[in-house]
């Protein structure tokens, strides 16, 4: 179910965190025993749409790997975590596909650009 009715009131806690943290979290909810870029925990709550777990290190080695700050590799992960607090999934090519674009759209709203020739893993087709 998405949440688009949430109000532009609601709330999120953002938990930046180190690698086994966030592996501990993986591992406890996922059952995946290995860090992960991003966690989100959606609450039942009119006002409170759930919390987004960051692993820094992750994001790190991510945003060397792509080419560009460290800054916008955390914004991108924050937004695939809200994303996925209103509703949306990346389970399906299709659904992966249609999180990327929006998050395409609200990053270059952002004034934050992708560098050019990057191969961002996030943004990379599935096949």
């Amino acid at each position: 179910m998405r949440r688009e009715d949430a109000s532009k009131d609601s709330e999120i806690s953002i938990v930046l965190c180190d690698d086994d943290f966030i592996q501990d979290l993986n591992r406890a909810h996922r059952g995946k025993d290995k860090p992960t870029d991003v966690l989100s925990f959606p609450q039942d709550d009119d006002l409170v749409l759930g919390d987004i777990v960051i692993s820094l290190p992750t994001a790190e080695r991510q945003a060397r790997a792509a080419g560009w700050p460290m800054e916008d590799e955390v914004v991108l992960l924050g937004i695939h975590g809200v994303l996925h607090l209103l509703g949306y999934d990346d389970e399906t090519a299709e659904e992966a596909a249609r999180m990327r674009d929006i998050s395409a759209e609200v990053l270059t709203a952002s004034g934050i650009a992708l560098p050019p020739g990057s191969q961002h893993p996030y943004f990379v087709d599935y096949d």
